[in-house]
Formats: structure tokens, C-alpha cells, sequence
């Protein structure tokens, strides 16, 4: 039987903030004037999504949880603060109201998702330089930080957020986007899919070219360890002294959404609670294997991990 560590780290956590609505209905017909299901909605649904589901996990994880993110002054952004409250975070959110909140709508009928709708904005130049201010304010009550980056431009200056973490000596956890990694030189672990990392390193021929290629960015980028998460393939661990692969624990891929929200926010308490790397990956690896038998950005409680 697994074993959590008892205590409660503090992480700041940073990146685009966004709220994951649901809309859950019955599907009954095909409409007349086009080729598509008739959903009635009979049940709305808000949720914490992006960087806000990374806090989400880890609270559920035990740790105390300071967000910074940037939202819209506007309805999505209030329920936003409210799920905050609610969940037991400190929620730093800048209101910017020149955008809307970004939100992803998501119709769903008999257990499946028919259609998702996004709405999102950058937020101003200004928004955030006070965003960065403030984050060199947290960081030091903060035991490790992570940083979410959904391409949203809410970490424009992730290097510079980065470069303070580490001159503070916090272990900085990164979850990647784009082509280009190198903005991210200095963190201590990025935690890319397969997708995200063949769109920085190219594409691989074999396992040992992808080792190869795996290992040079960690080398480039002077990480602690690259992480890579591979869906029904499990995860590998790249690190100076090792390639580890573990393979999934899931028992059922229901939905992956958040999926790799969840793994960052295990991974990032553990470590924060002390635990080796490498177990630290494997109790990520079991927490994502629990997430993707749920339905839509979810948690992993200690007692589904620790059964």
C-alpha cells in the first residue's frame, strides 16, 4: 500500500487561468436543418480549468496553494474567484478588463463530449508587468513553484519567472508549449506529452533516438529532468543518471482532459514533500492513471492514491 508524505508544502503556481464549463444533456433527436444531435441541457457545470485545475489537483493533494493568473472583469472571472474560494486556494487573479475571461465550454450528452467552445483573449502589456511583480512577491513563502503555460500569453515572462525561482532556490516545475523550449533554460523539470515535445525536438525513429533527443534538451535546456507523459505508453524519465520508463497504471481511458494537469500537481507536491524523484514520477504515474477514468478535468484524492 502506497504511503503519502504528512505534510502540507506550499506551492505557487502560475499560468493561464481559465474556467471549464460543462454543459450535460440529453440527446434525444437530429435536428432538421442540419446533420447534428439535439442536445436539451438539462445540467450546467463550472470547473477550474488550465493552471487553476493544476491548484485544483494539489490542494486535493494536501498542499496550500497560492494561483496567479489573469482573467476577464466579467461573470466567467467571478465564478472563477468563487470555485477559488470554494476549493480552499489563494487566488491572485489580476482582472484585466479589456478581454474576456478565457473559458472552454464543453457540450456533453450520454457521456460523451459532442462539441467544445473556446473563448479567450492575451491580456495587455501591463497586466502583466503587475503580474510579475507579484509573483517576486510570492515566491518567497513558496516551497516549489509550477508554471502552466497553455499558450494563453499569460507567461510571456516565464524565463524571467524562472531565473527568480532559482536565484531563490525553488524548484521550478514547467509544463511546456510551442516549438521553442528554450525560454524555459533553467527549470528544474518539464513535463511535455509526445506531441509537445516532437513539436520542439522533431520527430524519432526508435526509442533510443527519442532517449538521444530527450536527453540533449534536458542537457540544452540544463533541466533536472525531463518528464515525458505518453498517454497509454506511461511516462519516461530523462534525467543525468537515468532513463526510467514506468508504464500506465490506468485501467480505463474514460477522458483525458487535465490528465496532464493532474501528473504536474502530484509530481510538484511530492517533490515538494520531500520525496525522491523517482518515486515522486510514479505516484504522478498512478495519479494519472486514476484522472483518465473520470469525466472532465478532475481531482485525485490521497485515499484513491494511498488504496
Amino acid at each position: 500500500m502506497l504511503k503519502l508524505p504528512e505534510v502540507s508544502p506550499r506551492l505557487l503556481i502560475a499560468g493561464d487561468v481559465m474556467l471549464d464549463r460543462y454543459w450535460f444533456g440529453d440527446v434525444n433527436r437530429i435536428s432538421p436543418e442540419a446533420p447534428v444531435p439535439v442536445v436539451r441541457v438539462v445540467r450546467r457545470e463550472d470547473r477550474l480549468g488550465g493552471a487553476a485545475n493544476v491548484a485544483r489537483n494539489s490542494v486535493a493533494l494536501g498542499a496550500r496553494v497560492s494561483l496567479l493568473g489573469v482573467v476577464g472583469q466579467d461573470e466567467a472571472g467571478d465564478a472563477l474567484q468563487r470555485l477559488l474560494a470554494e476549493t480552499g486556494i489563494q487566488g491572485n487573479l489580476n482582472r484585466d478588463p479589456s478581454i474576456a475571461t478565457i473559458v472552454k465550454l464543453r457540450v456533453i450528452g450520454r457521456q460523451q463530449q459532442l462539441l467544445r467552445v473556446d473563448f479567450e483573449a492575451p491580456p495587455t502589456d501591463e497586466i502583466l508587468r503587475d503580474k510579475l511583480t507579484q509573483y517576486n512577491a510570492l515566491l518567497p513563502a513558496s516551497d516549489l513553484v509550477v508554471l502552466s503555460d497553455y499558450a494563453k500569453g499569460s507567461l510571456v515572462n516565464v524565463a524571467q519567472m524562472i531565473d527568480a525561482a532559482r536565484a531563490a532556490g525553488k524548484r521550478v516545475l514547467v509544463d511546456p508549449k510551442g516549438e521553442d523550449f528554450s525560454r524555459y533554460r533553467g527549470a528544474s523539470v518539464l513535463t511535455p506529452n509526445k506531441s509537445e515535445l516532437r513539436l520542439a525536438v522533431g520527430g524519432w525513429k526508435n526509442e533510443d533516438d527519442l532517449s538521444r533527443k530527450a536527453h540533449a534538451l534536458r542537457e540544452e535546456l540544463g533541466l533536472e529532468a525531463l518528464l515525458l507523459t505518453r498517454s497509454e505508453e506511461g511516462m519516461s524519465l530523462y534525467t543525468a543518471s537515468e532513463t526510467l520508463h514506468i508504464p500506465t497504471l490506468a485501467r480505463e481511458v474514460f477522458d483525458v482532459s487535465g490528465a496532464g494537469d493532474t501528473v504536474i500537481a502530484t509530481l510538484a507536491v511530492m517533490l515538494a514533500a520531500g520525496m525522491p524523484m523517482v518515486r515522486a514520477v510514479e505516484v504522478a504515474n498512478r495519479a494519472g492513471g486514476v484522472v483518465v477514468g473520470k469525466l472532465g478535468t478532475a481531482t485525485v484524492t490521497r485515499e484513491e492514491l494511498e488504496g
